[in-house]
């Protein structure tokens, strides 16, 4: 006759479950931390298992190597996100200047309470020893973020809310500042005494960017004007 099941063996059954269902999970965020602590090379698999609580043959069941951790915290942390703003690209009933803001102030998230932002830094220290890695992050998240942002500013053009600008260039502009915020939190800024908070620095940037972006009135145009008439010119060779 079968024994009856015994219902903490059934809870039990059920949380090793749960629990299997989250180790990758797990394991990834143990592997970023330990990326942006000690950066890619230095990373040993090991030490993700023991971060990870689990087995080193337990890394294998789920990731056949660092690598393969590595671009798993990208697609699981990063790439979300740009498809998130994909998704508001597509919404014609906003300004692009109100989409845009919004894009950059959600993707400012990376540098707030997450370690992702810290893999920009890791691939900046280590492209050239690793050039498979920085090439999977340029396709999976530089390119489709250049198309995203490319596709956002021609529409402010074209519906008169953006001056006329060099497109290609400008999608390097926006980007730099927070890039290099991403860079930063993770290098220098342990050496800051007076730090500028988060939100107040995208905040700062955002609207400096977006006055930038928009088509000037009257007014102001006759003010810029007027100011470049002013600024000493610089003597070349023949005035002098």
């Amino acid at each position: 006759m079968p024994r009856p099941l015994n219902p903490l063996d059934q809870e039990d059954t059920s949380r090793w479950r749960r629990r299997k269902e989250a180790r990758p999970a797990e394991l990834i965020a143990a592997a970023l931390d330990l990326f942006v602590e000690k950066g890619f090379a230095a990373t040993r698999l090991d030490e993700v298992a023991a971060r990870a609580g689990v087995s080193k043959g337990t890394v294998y069941l789920y990731f056949a190597s660092k690598e393969d951790l590595f671009k798993a915290a990208v697609r699981e942390g990063v790439i979300p996100r740009i498809a998130l703003a994909e998704q508001q690209i597509e919404d014609d009933t906003s300004s692009a200047a109100d989409i845009l803001g919004k894009i950059l102030s959600d993707a400012s998230e990376l540098n707030g309470d997450t370690q992702l932002g810290g893999l920009l830094k890791l691939l900046v220290a280590e492209a050239r020893n690793f050039p498979d890695l920085a090439r999977f992050y340029h396709e999976e998240v530089i390119s489709r973020s250049t198309v995203l942002f490319t596709a956002l500013l021609k529409r402010g053009i074209e519906r008169g809310e953006f001056r006329q600008f060099d497109v290609p260039a400008m999608v390097h502009i926006i980007l730099a500042p927070f890039l290099l915020r991403a860079i930063w939190k993770h290098s220098l800024a342990c050496c800051e005494t007076n730090p500028v908070p988060e939100q107040t620095y995208v905040t700062e940037a955002v609207t400096l960017i977006l006055n930038g972006l928009r088509v000037q009135d009257a007014q102001s145009a006759e003010r810029n004007e007027e100011s470049a008439k002013l600024k000493p010119k610089t003597k070349g060779k023949k005035d002098e």
